[in-house]
């Protein structure tokens, strides 16, 4: 089994920034990609970034521009860095691990709030 860990999250100002982290607790599981998600207060979980195991990224339309997804495999983390925040980015943020046939892995999220 792995663990998916994710830190960083907090309370920002409109405008601010953070950056998320998520470290996988086994160096030798590989994903084929990962990804951040969020789900805000009464709305559906909702696919923010991805990132392949070759370093290809896809983002959500309302987020490009202002989100990097990054990875380190040396230190079996992906990072996202979120600038110019909006009250509406305001959700708790899962990590997302998928293997193949179907395989997938999450974490136990992290809260992100913007104020205005």
């Amino acid at each position: 089994q792995v663990q998916l860990v994710e830190s960083g999250g907090g309370l920002v100002q409109a405008g601010g920034s953070l950056r998320l982290s998520c470290v996988s607790s086994r160096s030798d599981f590989t994903f084929n990609s990962m990804g951040w998600y969020r789900q805000a207060p009464g709305k559906q979980r909702e696919l923010v970034a991805s990132i392949t195991r070759d370093g290809n990224t896809n983002y959500q339309d309302a987020v490009k521009g202002r989100f990097t997804m990054t990875r380190d495999n040396a230190k079996n983390t992906v990072y996202l860095q979120m600038n110019s925040l909006k009250p509406e980015d305001t959700a708790v943020y899962y990590c997302n691990g998928r293997r193949s046939f179907g395989i997938q892995y999450w974490g136990q999220g992290t809260q992100v709030t913007v104020s205005s």
